[in-house]
């Protein structure tokens, strides 16, 4: 574990060191503007902190704003958790994966530590509907799919958050928040036992996301002040759990659980809040209610990061279980890897909507395929098992050079992971104009360490956004991995030198052709079947390439449910 730890941290460095060419000269300069209680209004100030040389697009102010950090070299991120009665469905991954990949940015990229706290919201109107229909406790529900959502999580190779708070390990905090939230003035309880938010306390600080002015609150209440008023504290019906709290019997309502949860963990200053946008209203703008109406602070969370909606192809409804057209995490493992889903989210901006269909999967996986084939011939150069023509080295040495600073440009501008890959992409299409394979090459220069590093910056890359090609292929053999490699290669090696002897020429003409030295015709059925084992090998994902008389391979990241899909995509487009 402890090797694993300083290779990572010396990535790090390295990457940091390319970093730190192109980075904004404020980056850790300190920047005051005043105490946040001197906020008032809608309007966003630009925190007190320091520079980081990033930009990030703040759903408080629509538009991209330099990201300044409470203290140097660290984040402190919020962000809200699943509520688990049922199965987590992609459009959940693509949020999680999504800021999971952006964290990792910050983190291995740019060297900022990242304390991630993470709500998971354990009891809840849907939860007691689920346990309710199954005849168990709204606990064991919880319990169960709580479980199901982290090992999906660690299937999809997100970084679990520093700590995940459940809401009912933590209701006396929350009967506390709600407390100094009616001391302070800006909430009431009602005779039933029922406690709310008065929006009307705050003036004209509510409504800081789109939609929010005009919106008409919570329906079916009668007893509220003001028609957008929301449930801090809902009293017991029966069968339901409940809590005991100054105003009686009962549980929290939804938005209060964040804010309590996040201000216990952070206190009254947060650099980044992250959810899907869905979220914005009416929860993160009640959130922000609430948590500065409790800490009596003009700008609780700096940083509101939003991440788009996934949808099915050709539907303009968003994934969701309410719906009934989700895709299970489960099941889409089934199909495909983690690192083709991170390839997927990467191809589109975080806070774009995504469109999912088998095409864009089999984008991601022609991306991840592309890359993968030229480490792998470039690696095969470097071994000398690929004669090449003269490559021109300082060529490539320019371009890797200028993608790296292409790429730490890309990221530091709202994490454009699209561009970031792009640029990649161009560095692997110049890498293999240079590996312009040839039978002999017996005298002429060769240039294996400018593949090598190419090949170390790509996967260095990918490392920092979640994805190892080497781990993504063994995946289906990390029982047996030694002895399938093995298997393969003294396989490839008996080919190898049965098509050297069936390719050697023989020592007279051709008949027919005078001047023309020709195979040996009892030996060419043995190149036929040489070709023929290539060919059945393929679809068991062992890709062997012929190199002259040479030979490689490489074991494939495709699975086998999905090829002939992929096959019959390509052919009828």
């Amino acid at each position: 574990m402890w090797r694993n730890l300083r290779s990572v941290l010396w990535k790090a460095k390295l990457l940091r060191g390319v970093f730190n060419t192109a980075q904004s000269v404020n980056s850790g300069k300190f920047i005051s503007n005043g105490p946040c209680s001197s906020v008032s209004g809608k309007k966003w100030v630009r925190p007190s902190g320091f520079a980081t040389g990033l930009k990030t697009f703040n759903s408080l102010t629509k538009q991209k704003e330099p990201l300044i950090l409470g203290r140097e070299g660290v984040a402190t991120w919020y962000s809200c958790g699943p509520t688990v009665y049922d199965h987590a469905h992609l459009g959940h991954a693509c949020s999680y994966v999504r800021f999971d990949i952006l964290q990792r940015i910050l983190s291995r990229l740019f060297g900022i530590t990242v304390i991630h706290a993470m709500v998971i919201t354990d009891i809840d109107d849907k939860i007691i509907k689920r346990s309710w229909e199954d005849n168990v406790s709204p606990t064991a529900i919880a319990t169960v799919y709580e479980e199901e959502f982290k090992r999906d999580m660690l299937s999809l190779k997100v970084i679990p958050p520093a700590v995940y708070l459940r809401v009912t390990e933590n209701v006396h905090h929350i009967v506390a928040f709600i407390e100094r939230i009616i001391k302070n003035g800006h909430a009431y309880a009602t005779k039933e036992g029922d406690v709310y938010f008065d929006i009307q306390s705050i003036g004209d600080r509510y409504g800081k996301f789109v939609g929010a002015v005009d919106s008409q609150g919570e329906p079916g209440c009668t007893i509220k002040r003001d028609s957008r008023d929301f449930s801090l504290w809902k009293r017991s019906k029966p069968q339901e759990p409940y809590w005991e709290s100054p105003w009686g019997r009962g549980r929290p309502g939804w938005h209060i659980e964040c804010s309590t949860i996040a201000s216990s963990v952070f206190g009254s200053q947060l650099d980044i809040h992250s959810g899907g946008i869905d979220l914005a209203f009416p929860h993160h703008e009640n959130e922000i209610a609430q948590s500065e109406a409790y800490h009596q602070c003009g700008q609780w969370a700096n940083y509101f990061l939003h991440s788009g909606h996934l949808h099915l192809k050709g539907s303009a409804e968003k994934m969701s279980k309410s719906l009934k057209n989700y895709v299970t995490i489960k099941d889409f493992l089934q199909s495909y890897s983690a690192s083709e889903f991170r390839m997927f989210c990467l191809l589109t901006k975080y806070r774009s909507a995504i469109d999912y269909s088998k095409s864009s999967m089999l984008e991601a996986r022609t991306s991840l395929g592309t890359m993968s084939t030229f480490i792998h011939d470039a690696k095969a150069y470097i071994k000398g098992q690929l004669q090449c023509t003269p490559v021109q080295e300082a060529v490539l040495w320019e371009r890797l050079s200028e993608t790296k600073h292409s790429v730490v440009k890309a990221l530091a501008d709202d994490f454009d992971t699209p561009r970031a890959i792009s640029d990649l992409m161009n560095l692997v299409y110049h890498g293999n104009c240079q590996l312009q394979p040839v039978s002999k090459s017996e005298g002429v220069a060769r240039s294996p360490a400018v593949f090598g590093a190419m090949v170390s910056y790509i996967r260095d890359v990918l490392d920092v956004f979640g994805i190892d090609l080497l781990q993504n292929k063994e995946a289906d053999v990390v029982g047996s991995r030694g002895s399938l490699e093995g298997v393969v290669e003294k396989l490839t090696h008996f080919r190898s030198e049965v098509r050297t002897f069936a390719l050697a020429r023989q020592d007279g003409p051709i008949t027919g052709s005078p001047n023309k030295l020709g195979l040996y015709p009892e030996r060419i059925p043995l190149l036929k079947a040489c070709d023929i084992l290539r060919r059945d090998l393929a679809p068991m994902g062992v890709l062997i390439k012929d190199r002259g008389t040479t030979s490689t391979w490489e074991l494939t990241q495709e699975k086998p449910s999905q090829r002939g899909q992929d096959k019959d995509q390509e052919t009828s487009s």
